[in-house]
């Protein structure tokens, strides 16, 4: 079926070459990384993991995220989200890759992700965190293949799927709570202290994952004959606006538990990200920009009026994307060191590098998620024809 991806119209292509383009560019500067070091990116001593492993933080979401399509469909037959399942399949494939890959670029030298296999501890999280991350890529790539094949031949898929699929289910979340475990199970970092780490990290996953589901929905109906259908994108639109509620509602209970103990390690954390410490203050605009885009999108999704209009539905998944990117992909990991244990405020940016890796990480993500999608629709409007 590759062969699909290999043929294509001048806005197809001219996708790809322009995502190659910011691909390359991205590659340079991590050559100068490769033989400077990190010490070109913005991380120290007192900030050791910055927007590398904030996005790897981010995209375990949106992989895991596939479950709230895969669950209904495959577990209660709910069909409207047959014609989704396959897609929601190929954004954790191309997220999972992108987790790999940012983790690559933290480490600095790649030949250190050898020291993980070489040198296993199962007794640390990173270890089963991986064990997590490459099981649930393998399986998505296995389910959705064999099963876009099957399609395309108009046969059931082979038995083996089935039992793959199910295991796929708690598979999902159990990336998400693996790596939320990396942050909670460190006792000296007050801001992730906390046993509803897991339940944030899966809420505004199933929140922000369905949201980028829809605008990619959206944007294949509008370029291509594909229609995903629009009962499959209100309820993936209902899936967001109770995901972000309760996204909002545990971080309002970390707020109220931090500010009413008065434990003041913890406190120090939620003051400088909403008013900051002395003259450090520079996640306080991201933060309130996170904040409002939250309640912003709670308006429109909560209200059934907007939330049936697609284009509001559109903006309404834009935002609740860039909120939680900012919360999850940017605020959450840096505010942990900040300040440190021995209460120093050491203040984190990312560097030009650091910023064109990271874009460049995104576009071979968005790449690969083009050419999966690209045969994924052939393969559809071939079945309809």
């Amino acid at each position: 079926m590759f062969e699909k991806a290999l043929i294509g119209s001048k806005k197809y292509w001219g996708l790809v070459i322009g995502l190659l383009a910011i691909m390359g560019v991205g590659a340079i500067f991590y050559l100068q990384q490769w033989n400077y070091g990190l010490g070109i990116t913005g991380m120290s001593r007192d900030v050791s993991w910055g927007l590398y492993i904030a996005q790897f933080t981010f995209l375990v979401g949106v992989a895991a995220s596939a479950v709230m399509v895969v669950l209904p469909y495959y577990l209660h037959n709910y069909k409207a989200f047959g014609r989704i399942t396959i897609l929601g399949e190929f954004v954790a494939v191309a997220s999972v890759i992108m987790c790999l890959v940012f983790i690559i670029a933290d480490l600095g030298q790649p030949t250190r992700a050898l020291n993980i296999i070489l040198y296993p501890t199962p007794n640390s999280i990173l270890f089963w965190d991986m064990i997590v991350l490459n099981g649930y890529l393998l399986l998505n790539i296995l389910i959705g293949w064999n099963v876009l094949a099957s399609e395309r031949k108009s046969v059931p898929p082979p038995a083996w799927v089935k039992p793959l699929i199910y295991i796929s289910i708690p598979w999902a979340v159990s990336i998400h709570t693996v790596t939320a475990f990396i942050y909670a199970g460190l006792p000296g970092r007050g801001f992730w202290l906390t046993a509803i780490m897991a339940p944030r990290f899966l809420a505004s996953a199933f929140a922000g994952g369905p949201a980028l589901l829809i605008l990619l929905s959206l944007i294949l109906r509008k370029f291509t004959k594909f229609d995903p259908g629009k009962d499959a994108i209100q309820n993936l639109g209902k899936i967001v606006a109770y995901a972000m509620s309760i996204n909002v509602f545990f971080i309002l209970l970390e707020i109220f538990t931090v500010f009413y103990s008065q434990i003041p390690e913890h406190m120090h954390h939620f003051e400088y990200i909403f008013a900051g410490l002395g003259e450090h203050g520079k996640l306080v605009p991201w933060m309130w920009t996170s904040v409002t885009l939250a309640v912003l999108s709670l308006i429109l999704l909560i209200n059934p009026i907007t939330r049936r209009r697609e284009g509001i539905l559109a903006l309404a998944c834009v935002i609740v994307f860039f909120s939680l990117w900012i919360e999850k992909g940017f605020v959450l990991v840096v505010t942990g060191f900040i300040p440190s244990p021995l209460g120093r405020v050491f203040e984190y940016s990312p560097t030009i590098p650091e910023i064109f890796i990271t874009l460049g990480v995104w576009a071979m993500g968005f790449l690969i998620l083009a050419v999966l999608y690209k045969i994924a629709v052939a393969v559809k409007e071939e079945i309809e024809t």
